[in-house]
């Protein structure tokens, strides 16, 4: 039986199939860590629509469908990854959800309760970090919590946890022109963090850093994400930082945009991108997520979880 992996490794008359037994059975034992995800809908997202009007020069008014009947539910605690291609509507999406932007039909609610605009419940970090230039780090990172109403003494308190959390201690009083790309977002992590979202909205946060920095900042994010215990949606063109990072990633197409697939990752936490990076689930759910991606057919049905299938690649191992 084929496992539906472009070059799989698994043949059933190689003379190593005993060795990749023994490792694809290693693969399937690391799978039972469960993820941090309560069974409790934090975030529940129905039918929603939404259609932009739009007039070039002196034609008529066009309207284009961004996103159509996206349905889904979050856990509270999840990790969520949306990936898809450009113009699929991930951050309009995650702009719905923030508040910022309203659907032309259908609802989100977070706790039951319907969104209607921004709030503090949520906290927001995108690509561009978005600091306030005149600001020091402490400054920034304060800024959410001078408009809750905080007093001094506290919020410098406060900052300074996050601040430390983040790994910034001894940059309090720097500017973000005096910051790296890399420190400048943990700045607006922290930011977020400070005034206590239930919910942390990530757009592509980062996009503009270097490799080496997009993976220690990856990292950094699991570790506070396992010390905070929020609720993560999180936005990239990554398949594999969608995939390292996530309890589920949701793919999007296009044309509209709607919710093609949702993945489990059944990867151990807590987690290290580099530790996972060369797992055969790693690479198999990667693969997976690219050919929908690519529209490729998959003999592989989707609806199972990553640990079923690396189970599926083990049965079909003979020694």
């Amino acid at each position: 039986m084929g496992c539906g992996f472009c070059c799989s490794p698994y043949e059933k008359n190689d003379d190593r199939s005993g060795e990749r037994m023994a490792n694809t059975s290693a693969v399937v034992a690391n799978l039972k860590a469960p993820n941090k995800a309560t069974g409790v809908d934090k975030i529940v997202i129905r039918g929603v629509n939404k259609v932009f009007s739009i007039r070039r020069n002196n034609e008529s008014k066009k309207e284009f469908a961004a996103l159509k009947d996206v349905n889904l539910n979050i856990k509270a605690g999840e990790f969520l990854t949306i990936v898809g291609p450009s113009g699929c509507g991930k951050s309009t999406l995650l702009d719905i959800i923030a508040g910022l932007s309203k659907p032309n039909s259908g609802e989100i609610f977070i706790d039951n309760k319907l969104i209607t605009g921004p709030a503090l419940d949520r906290g927001i970090v995108l690509q561009g970090y978005a600091l306030f230039p005149w600001r020091t780090v402490r400054h920034n990172v304060e800024f959410g919590l001078e408009i809750k109403g905080i007093r001094k003494e506290e919020r410098k308190e406060i900052s300074s946890r996050f601040i430390k959390l983040v790994g910034l201690e001894g940059f309090e009083d720097r500017y973000p022109y005096e910051l790296s790309g890399g420190m400048r977002q943990r700045v607006a992590i922290a930011r977020a963090l400070a005034y206590d979202p239930e919910v942390l909205l990530m757009d592509e946060p980062f996009a503009a850093v270097d490799a080496q920095t997009r993976e220690i900042m990856q990292d950094e994010l699991l570790r506070i994400w396992e010390e905070t215990n929020k609720t993560i949606i999180f936005v990239t063109h990554s398949i594999e930082e969608a995939v390292g990072l996530a309890d589920r990633v949701a793919i999007m197409g296009t044309n509209p945009g709607h919710i093609r697939e949702i993945i489990d990752i059944d990867l151990p936490r807590p987690r290290r991108i580099g530790d996972v990076r060369n797992s055969t689930t790693f690479s198999w759910i990667t693969h997976k997520v690219w050919e929908l991606l690519q529209n490729v057919k998959t003999d592989v049905p989707m609806k199972k979880s990553s640990s079923d299938l690396a189970e599926e690649i083990s049965a079909s191992v003979t020694i």
